[in-house]
């Protein structure tokens, strides 16, 4: 069963999005920011992570940096999940740059998430 972390400062999607995955078998660990997400990855070493891109005290972004960064969970796949209001190409090339593996948007479409969250756990 793989863990995943999810990053994610709004309770209700993180309700809803980690009811849906535990019922696909998945085990879900929280983390209510940035910085909380970056020790949680540190100390749970989940096979994924999925990170919200807008949190207060820490952004997804730099919290991704810094993961990134560390060699005891740079190897840890990082999925960004934006709501922002630019245009999705902008904020996929700043996700992109900031050391995330891949983007995906908020609402969720679930069947597109799983894809990219097993084709990136698979490698």
């Amino acid at each position: 069963m793989s863990k995943i972390l999810l990053v994610e400062d709004d309770e209700m999607n993180r309700d809803m999005l980690s009811r849906r995955l535990i019922r696909k078998g998945y085990t879900v660990v929280f983390a209510l920011n940035g910085q909380e997400g970056i020790e949680k990855a540190t100390a749970e070493l989940p096979d994924l992570i999925l990170m919200d891109m807008n949190m207060p005290e820490m952004d997804g972004l730099e919290a991704t940096r810094l993961i990134k960064k560390n060699p005891t969970t740079a190897h840890i796949p990082v999925i960004t999940l934006s709501a922002h209001a630019m245009p999705s190409y902008v904020a996929k090339a700043k996700a992109f740059d900031g050391g995330c593996d891949d983007y995906d948007t908020k609402p969720v479409d679930l069947d597109r998430l799983l894809g990219k969250i097993e084709a990136l756990i698979s490698k």
